[in-house]
């Protein structure tokens, strides 16, 4: 037996040979396109569920199930699980794998057939957490309309390219703080849960995974709103080697403006949007200039 296939306790996870079979049952044929690059190791499914802190409480949303090797860990531990998957061929196949595998659990399970970015609303109870293995070209957004979508996820674990988890996590000054950065401090406590080698999946990506912890937190109290804080946020990476000033210059109507609007959220014009914090960029666009104000 392989160090990927389950041990016999484990015999409904998908190991290495089970993921294989079922794409060749299912003609599933793992696209760049959308990401698809399914794990194949027992217990790194547990494990991203162990460091989710999933609990017999939890209502969890998936997104891009793939074939269920992180649904089946998750419908282990948790009191439901909801999947989202935009890949009709796989959408139309997780719930008779649930189904074959943790007949018992069948019931805890919803499928919905969509792209994350659209879902407003899902079946089942509110989500307390999301854990998925995210496509890595999408990553991001998703997250973030996630989060902005359902206010009850409490936590959240996600397993995104590596690097993507490096910008996530970063704090102000590190070279790779930007517009995730400061839009996921938005809503949540952000810190790295970890590195995943690429063995783990089928067909093994040229890029190394981390997984990213997100601890719901009450956002900054500020009269602004979340979208004009974002806007901000988006000017000042745009040109993210000018100061702020010049950075601001667009949102704020001028250069001069920009400037005055920095002074009065009292913020040193000179500096970069790299070193700022989402408290900092609250407090920018509270101070937007009247005339260029929406």
């Amino acid at each position: 037996m392989s160090s990927t296939d389950p041990t016999p306790s484990d015999s409904h996870l998908l190991g290495a040979s089970d993921i294989r079979e079922l794409a060749e049952a299912f003609g599933v044929k793992p696209t760049k396109q959308r990401g698809q690059n399914f794990v194949i190791d027992g217990n790194t499914v547990r494990r991203i569920v162990r460091a989710a802190e999933v609990t017999p409480e939890d209502a969890v949303v998936e997104v891009g199930p793939g074939l269920g090797s992180l649904t089946l860990a998750l419908l282990e531990v948790a009191r439901h699980v909801t999947a989202v998957e935009i890949d009709p061929l796989l959408a139309q196949h997780l719930p008779t794998t649930v189904a074959a595998r943790m007949p018992e659990k069948a019931e805890k399970f919803n499928l919905v057939l969509s792209d994350a970015m659209e879902v407003t609303e899902l079946p089942g109870p509110a989500p307390t957490a999301l854990v998925a293995n995210l496509p890595y070209n999408v990553a991001v957004p998703v997250l973030l309309h996630m989060l902005a979508t359902f206010p009850s996820i409490e936590r959240t674990l996600v397993m995104v390219q590596s690097e993507v988890a490096d910008r996530l996590a970063a704090k102000p000054g590190n070279k790779v703080y930007g517009v995730p950065s400061v839009k996921a401090n938005w809503y949540a406590d952000v810190k790295r849960a970890g590195a995943i080698g690429r063995n783990v999946f089928w067909p093994a990506p040229n890029v190394d995974s981390g997984l990213v912890s997100l601890i719901r937190r009450e956002p900054p109290k500020t009269a602004a709103s979340r979208e004009e804080v974002f806007a901000v946020v988006d000017a000042a990476f745009a040109q993210r080697r000018k100061t702020l000033r010049a950075a601001l210059a667009g949102w704020a109507g001028s250069p001069a403006a920009a400037e005055q609007a920095l002074a009065a959220a009292g913020i040193d014009h000179k500096l970069r949007g790299e070193m700022l914090t989402v408290e900092q960029f609250a407090a920018i666009a509270e101070h937007k200039p009247k005339a260029h104000q929406q």
